[in-house]
């Protein structure tokens, strides 16, 4: 079986399937709401975990220090942007990651601003740390094209504002945000005292006409200013593996986030995901290219589904394997749109509104995922467009 062919998830422990019945009230769905792939991990990450399974014993083991060096390597092949081992450390998930910056960096009651629509634990690591959510909408330019809303934010930081939750690239309307856009954030975020949490884990899934640029590369202040959330699960379709980085060249901040770290004692990990991140990494290029391949194929066909059905607005993300559906020409409520999706379509996909008051009359559609069920996922939501007037 090759790596993009369709795979039956569904006699697996797959979230997408198991929660079905609980997320969508049925099983007769189509599930391409969790972002993760309908695609094989790369063999030879497959072929280092069975290599370490002769060793007989899978006890405590540390990161080494080639894992991390495989990680820096494919940062400054694929990003230009150079980075030490030193300042880098384990963290089982980007969302642990942000609760721990979270509480490294503030304290309860100040303000952390998120940028709606985003993915919504945004939202719950401000709440859930007792942080007050200070909300700067992202705003669409007159070709639909989302943007940072300066002036909003320059109006709502106060004195107790002391965190940016940046997502680059943007989960779910798929910018990739370009350089002199996030130079002026940044520098705004500097002026104030604002510490930017940069939650890059999309970074690799960037299309051709778009470069990610990491926002700590730009200048060393923003280096100085940054605390960078990347990993391989995205790219490499790993997040069963639970392993990210933090990348902190602040010696100062890093301090105060390995101390935040040390109280809920991630340690390092897990062996064999140790493993799977070194071989990513050293050896997944080739398919990587692969996969881009493969994607940026799925994103075509979703953007001439998409002529033919007007009715279905879509631009075309720069980055991520999201596509942002914009259903608002269909008139529906919230509840009747997700019930559209579902009922008459029989597709799962993420709400917009999940996402923030700003994502009402959208849905969110993973397209990573064999052509065939993309193809077949078009066809339903043909057939329902039809059936209810819309064709």
């Amino acid at each position: 079986m090759g790596d993009f062919d369709f795979i039956d998830r569904s006699v697996s422990n797959a979230e997408k399937h198991t929660l079905k019945e609980k997320l969508f009230g049925t099983q007769e769905v189509l599930p391409m709401w969790v972002a993760d792939m309908d695609i094989a991990t790369p063999s030879c990450v497959l072929e280092a975990v069975r290599h370490r399974l002769e060793h007989p014993i899978i006890g405590y083991e540390i990161m080494s220090k080639t894992a991390y060096e495989a990680q820096c390597d494919w940062v400054e092949r694929h990003h230009g942007w150079k980075i030490s081992t030193e300042w880098l450390s384990y963290s089982p998930s980007v969302v642990a990651s942000i609760g721990c910056a979270i509480r490294a960096f503030s304290d309860e009651g100040d303000e952390i601003i998120v940028q709606s629509p985003v993915y919504p634990p945004f939202y719950d690591m401000v709440r859930s740390n007792n942080r007050k959510l200070l909300l700067n909408a992202l705003m669409q330019d007159a070709q639909g094209e989302y943007r940072f809303d300066l002036e909003d934010l320059k109006a709502k930081i106060t004195p107790k504002t002391k965190l940016l939750l940046l997502c680059s690239p943007h989960n779910p309307v798929g910018r990739v945000w370009r350089r002199e856009e996030l130079i002026a954030l940044g520098e705004l975020c500097v002026q104030n005292g604002i510490v930017i949490i940069s939650d890059e884990v999309h970074c690799d899934i960037v299309f051709s006409e778009s470069t990610h640029i990491p926002l700590a590369s730009l200048s060393p202040i923003l280096s100085e200013n940054t605390v960078t959330l990347m990993g391989p699960g995205k790219t490499f379709n790993m997040a069963g593996f639970s392993i990210s980085t933090v990348v902190i060249a602040s010696s100062q901040l890093r301090e105060r986030y390995r101390k935040e770290q040390h109280k809920v004692h991630y340690g390092d990990g897990a062996v064999l995901s140790h493993v799977a991140f070194e071989a990513a990494y050293s050896q997944g290029d080739v398919w990587y290219q692969n996969l881009m391949n493969h994607l940026s194929t799925n994103r075509a066909m979703i953007e001439q589904w998409c002529i033919a059905h007007p009715v279905i607005g879509f631009r075309k993300p720069q980055g991520t394997y999201l596509a942002w559906l914009d259903c608002r020409a269909l008139k529906m409520g919230d509840r009747e749109l997700r019930d559209f999706f579902v009922k008459e379509a029989g597709l799962g996909l993420s709400a917009g509104l999940s996402f923030g008051k700003e994502g009402s009359g959208y849905m969110r559609l993973n397209f990573a995922v064999a052509r065939e069920v993309l193809q077949q996922a078009l066809r339903q939501l043909s057939e329902a467009l039809v059936r209810n007037g819309y064709g």
